[in-house]
């Protein structure tokens, strides 16, 4: 059982890393997409048509591939103004109360990226102006907040094992 646990472990450890991997393609593309931009326009007066939709959906690509790594790590930005004020139990219920609600949100949104992802597949849905399709883009997006949700869950299975500390 526990050596079961550690290969799924470690597939997920890789799977969010090379989806970290894929995010950091992303931003690269994207530095150099506007660089691109910003010297043909401004250098030689020839702006690239749809630099604008590459940057948007390359975004949402880079976040959505870098997020389950992010949270797989805990490396989101934590505020504890109220830490001492709440007491053990408070962070207790405080940590419960904040993975279900943010795994019931990514959880919406893993299923509506699904169902976007399906529709613009059936209908070959495309960016106006490069005609980029946008299915891959929603499906990146419902991979990343479907892998979250699967953290948030071990998160959760942890921190009830750990009880209140």
């Amino acid at each position: 059982m526990r050596e079961t646990l550690e290969i799924w472990s470690s597939r997920f450890e890789r799977t969010t890393f090379y989806l970290a991997i894929i995010g950091a393609v992303c931003l690269l593309a994207i530095v150099a997409i506007v660089t691109l931009g910003v010297v043909m326009r401004y250098l030689l007066g020839i702006p690239i048509l749809g630099v604008n939709e590459f940057v948007q959906l390359t975004a949402v690509a880079l976040i959505m591939a870098s997020l389950p790594y992010c949270t797989a790590r805990r490396e989101h930005v934590a505020v504890d103004v109220f830490e001492r004020l709440l007491g053990r139990w408070g962070r207790f219920i405080g940590d419960i109360a904040a993975y279900c609600l943010s795994g019931l949100v990514m959880g919406i949104l893993a299923q509506r990226a699904v169902l976007k992802a399906l529709d613009a597949w059936q209908w070959g849905d495309a960016t106006n102006m490069l005609r980029m399709p946008i299915w891959p883009f929603y499906a990146i997006l419902a991979a990343g907040a479907g892998l979250c949700v699967l953290t948030f869950a071990v998160q959760l299975v942890v921190v009830l094992l750990r009880g209140a500390k």
